[in-house]
């Protein structure tokens, strides 16, 4: 198979080819732009391999194409990047490498393009083409990766449980590839990841993360954590969701399986956003049900709290998982929080201030919230999902009705702290808070409107009633 004809059409081949040619220096394009060529996948990340110096590869590359000040150099790894136009390109001198037990970083030296083959994860990306003279063009597949290709399989080129004790990190890539391509895994790759999996403990969590984010952002994310617990590298890295599945059954009442459950409901908002945090919301609503699990015998299993104790065990797993300690964090915690407040806002009568106070909580966060609580529909009945929609359409009718009218979400007291400073005669104390507060909750339950004269009227009866004098303005 040659691909000369198509590679020609950039640029940045050919200026590869003319100085592989031009300084007798063996130059191929090694793994994932091989194998998204191979599949029809836009790409536009290149791994250049060449047998003798990449960093040099790269500087007579970045001279050719004007973009000296855009190279990045890694001397300790012997590579080296640049960006040029919509590419990515990294540069590395084939090596082969050997593993210490106790660390997946190998001990490297020079090798050949074989050898550099070799060392590479899976079939499918130790795919080869060559860009020397003699063979422009040409795919160089030593495993059979094409086939595998075809056949849908993710599979190393080496003995799997060498592989996988060499570098664990490659287990948690195994399954994501497998969940961003739609491929199996091999049986005997498969084998090894379950023999190994206590081996991903020697993994920094932020490279764990990483794929595990990229598990998260597929087309169907659930593939990705059902080949994690089959595995059992889900134990060890996240237990939390593990707990949940099981069924419990006690006087022939049974809970469902709340892990499958959580899978389709990150499968369910994965067909509606493509938000991560989202998507993490998902994967977290239900994470408090083991510790809220109770069995009532005239009610059956409950999980009271589950929503509350949830959102406090977000901070707690985004910290151990390396993930961001910031407004991230913050949405995902508020949609665990509030995922069942809008279906208990289904009845005819609810009140006006149940649904200010929904909108004031969630903000701008209401439209991602009502996302998550669509999703979290997941009964197997037709009619009973029917119905849940139904309701959830009649809860963001009168969420929208209340907010055109009262002007609720992400609203901020009419009256401020230095309001209430310079109307009374106090010093700044917990009494200002005390009164914006009160104000808050009138404006909520209903019992003011949403602008400053009645808020301001509402303030002096309360300074009133607290026996604060009026500030005299000489």
């Amino acid at each position: 198979m040659n691909f000369g004809s198509q590679l020609t059409d950039d640029l940045i081949f050919r200026i590869l080819a003319d100085i592989a040619k031009k300084q007798h220096l063996p130059v191929f394009i090694i793994g994932g732009y091989v194998r998204d060529l191979l599949l029809k996948r836009p790409s536009k990340d290149i791994d250049i391999v060449c047998v003798g110096s990449g960093i040099a590869l790269a500087k007579e590359v970045a001279a050719r194409i004007n973009k000296k000040k855009s190279i990045s150099y890694y001397k300790n790894f012997g590579t080296a990047s640049i960006k040029f136009e919509d590419w990515e390109l990294e540069f590395v001198g084939a090596r082969k490498e050997s593993y210490r037990q106790d660390s997946r970083k190998p001990m490297v030296e020079d090798g050949t393009r074989e050898d550099d083959q070799k060392r590479r994860d899976f079939t499918i990306n130790a795919l080869a083409i060559s860009l020397n003279e003699t063979d422009f063009g040409d795919l160089i597949d030593p495993f059979n990766g094409i086939s595998d290709l075809k056949q849908k399989i993710i599979r190393t080129p080496l003995n799997p449980l060498t592989t996988f004790s060499d570098d664990p990190l490659r287990m948690m890539r195994a399954i994501r590839f497998a969940t961003q391509l739609g491929f199996d895994i091999e049986p005997e790759t498969f084998d090894a990841i379950t023999k190994k999996a206590e081996r991903i403990s020697i993994v920094s969590m932020e490279r764990v993360t990483s794929e595990l984010n990229k598990i998260i952002v597929s087309a169907k994310p659930s593939y990705g954590f059902k080949l994690l617990f089959h595995s059992r590298l889900l134990h060890t890295i996240f237990p939390e969701l593990v707990e949940l599945q099981g069924v419990d059954t006690i006087d022939d009442k049974s809970h469902k399986d709340n892990f499958y459950h959580t899978l389709k409901v990150l499968d369910n908002v994965a067909g509606v956003s493509d938000n991560l945090w989202l998507r993490w919301a998902a994967l977290l609503h239900d994470i408090a049900k083991p510790a809220t699990k109770r069995f009532d015998p005239v009610r059956g299993w409950t999980f009271h709290g589950h929503e509350d104790k949830g959102s406090k065990m977000v901070p707690v797993i985004f910290r151990r998982l390396k993930l961001p300690l910031d407004h991230k964090m913050h949405f995902v915690e508020k949609m665990v929080r509030l995922h069942l407040r809008p279906i208990s806002l289904v009845k005819d009568e609810i009140s006006d201030s149940a649904i200010r106070r929904l909108l004031f909580e969630s903000g701008d966060d209401i439209d991602a919230l009502m996302m998550l609580c669509r999703a979290d529909v997941t009964s197997k009945n037709s009619e009973k999902v029917k119905r849940f929609l139904a309701n959830f359409d009649k809860v963001e009718r009168r969420l929208k009705e209340v907010e055109s009218k009262d002007r609720i979400r992400n609203f901020q007291p009419p009256i401020s702290g230095d309001i209430v400073l310079k109307t009374f005669d106090i010093y700044p104390s917990r009494v200002i808070a005390e009164i914006k507060e009160e104000i808050k909750e009138a404006i909520l339950d209903g019992r003011i409107n949403n602008n400053y004269k009645e808020a301001y009227s509402l303030m002096l009866k309360i300074g009133d009633k607290m026996g604060l004098k009026k500030r005299i303005v000489s």
